[in-house]
């Protein structure tokens, strides 16, 4: 009889403990994408290769204009979507700034509105659709990145060589040149909190991308 009871002390100690464990057991971590209290979010492009310097400057805009860990699938307001066969084209409310009270379709990892992916795509999408009178271009990660990819690679777009001015250290240049496309990158026209940021952003960005660059 003693023994009986030492065993079913013995077993209820046993529970008890594991009740213990599994009650204050650490909850497993999911792990962001790198974050940095300056410069916010920086994950990697999607898309393979190409010249550093617009990679480095095409994650200094993604920083301004969506910085969040995950940037492929975000709207203007900080929904996400799920299907990116095609530009989600959702019309968001614009709640402050000059804009206010528009809405926008702003969407992806570059805030792109659905008219500006429809023509770039047209222009620079690396599949397009086959049928002729109607195409929707897939808006999956890698095809914005190769989109804007090309897109900032044309000279003719831009009037002149922007991966060169990024060379010479010409990124303020570059910044106005683009401000009126992504307007979050300064200039007074629609400034955010990172804004003032984007130099920083950008060098560390640059170094990041030489670095890939050096371990291939």
């Amino acid at each position: 009889m003693r023994k009986s009871w030492k065993r079913l002390i013995a077993s209820s100690t046993a529970v008890l403990a594991l009740g213990f464990l599994v009650h204050y057991r650490q909850p497993e971590v999911r792990r962001s994408p790198k974050t940095d209290s300056t410069t916010g979010y920086l994950p990697p492009l999607v898309m393979d290769g190409g010249d550093p310097y617009l990679r480095a400057l095409m994650r200094t805009i993604s920083a301004s204009e969506s910085n969040h860990p995950q940037p492929y699938t975000i709207l203007y307001g900080g929904q996400h979507v799920e299907d990116l066969s095609s530009h989600p084209e959702k019309c968001i409310t614009i709640v402050t700034g000059p804009n206010q009270g528009n809405c926008s379709t702003a969407a992806g990892r570059y805030q792109m509105l659905n008219t500006t992916w429809k023509e770039k795509a047209q222009q620079y999408h690396p599949q397009p659709p086959g049928l002729m009178f109607w195409r929707s271009y897939s808006f999956q990660p890698e095809f914005q990145d190769a989109v804007v990819y090309a897109w900032l690679s044309d000279r003719q777009a831009w009037g002149t060589d922007i991966a060169a001015l990024l060379r010479q250290g010409n990124l303020n240049r570059v910044l106005r040149l683009l401000s009126p496309t992504w307007t979050s990158l300064g200039y007074g026209i629609e400034d955010n909190v990172m804004t003032q940021r984007l130099p920083q952003v950008y060098q560390k960005m640059l170094q990041e991308e030489l670095k890939a660059i050096a371990q291939i």
